[in-house]
């Protein structure tokens, strides 16, 4: 059947550009919660809430009569993604309340790293020397923001923000070691998960139908397409990539914000980022290059 598909939208392909899209879609986040004026508790509240509704649509127009099927397919590695997904998504939201987003974006960078070591212990999947070179690089990018820009973050920020980054490494592994597991219906459950968790202990709620529509942006597009597309996109490409494309959101999210709210970045920020652009652009720029030839051939 994979010789039908396209070249430019052959599995490999496809699966970068689903999570390029999801980092991009992701790196919204920090302009979100700072349009947004609610606190922690409200903002997981209606972005799960507004991504549930978006996942749960995309499975009822895939699966349409089985739907519930779907929902009952996931099985337990299913359900350790929802929890995987839910801790991490929770961590990340509660990390740009508390820090800045230039470290939030910059300290998820390290994701690469993390993602290349869990997959080499849970599936032994090898790192090629460009990709393990690039996630080394980004690693120094993370040092360089957190050590040179102290004043812009908090330690408990970013502390969740790492810990954000290594359960977001885990669902990677876990994704590529299952890649025939139903996760799209799990991505429902996903988001839902922290909006129920979190609606108790909501205190402030949208006083503006501004404020709504920004909220219902938030969800559909930070969370529902969002994870909906990395979870397509993750089970063609190895861990390790992955986690450097999902990286192109470190130097887009203070992008955002800095043009929004002129929260501008200091220059270890951007130095580190810059960094970690190279080392996303890096690997994809030498493998297109490298393949260029085994492209001219199947054309021919």
């Amino acid at each position: 059947m994979e010789r039908h598909i396209p070249v430019a939208l052959a599995p490999h392909r496809l699966g970068l550009l689903l999570v390029a899209a999801a980092a991009v879609l992701w790196s919204t986040a920090g302009y979100f919660t700072r349009a947004v004026p609610l606190d922690i508790a409200a903002l997981l509240f209606w972005r799960g809430l507004f991504g549930a509704i978006t996942s749960f649509v995309f499975v009822l127009v895939r699966e349409r009569r089985n739907t519930l099927r779907a929902f009952a397919a996931m099985g337990r590695i299913g359900l350790l993604f929802c929890l995987l997904s839910s801790c991490g998504m929770a961590c990340f939201v509660a990390s740009l309340k508390l820090t800045s987003v230039a470290h939030v974006s910059s300290i998820y960078a390290a994701v690469p790293f993390a993602a290349a070591g869990l997959a080499w212990l849970v599936m032994r999947e090898r790192v090629s020397p460009a990709v393990l070179a690039a996630s080394l690089l980004a690693l120094v990018g993370v040092a360089v923001t957190v050590a040179g820009g102290m004043g812009e973050g908090s330690l408990l920020g970013d502390v969740l923000a790492l810990a954000m980054t290594l359960f977001v490494a885990a669902f990677m592994v876990l994704r590529r070691r299952f890649p025939d597991v139903p996760l799209v219906p799990a991505a429902c459950v996903s988001a839902l998960l922290p909006a129920l968790a979190s609606l108790p202990f909501v205190s402030t709620w949208p006083a503006h139908g501004q404020d709504i529509a920004k909220l219902i942006a938030f969800g559909v597009s930070n969370m529902g397409l969002a994870l909906v597309f990395f979870t397509i996109g993750a089970k063609f490409i190895p861990a390790a990539q992955t986690a450097l494309v999902g990286a192109l959101e470190t130097p887009l999210a203070p992008l955002w914000v800095w043009l929004a709210f002129g929260e501008t970045p200091r220059g270890p920020t951007m130095l580190g980022g810059a960094m970690v652009l190279f080392a996303v652009i890096g690997p994809i720029a030498w493998d297109q290059w490298r393949d260029a030839p085994n492209r001219l051939q199947k054309c021919t």
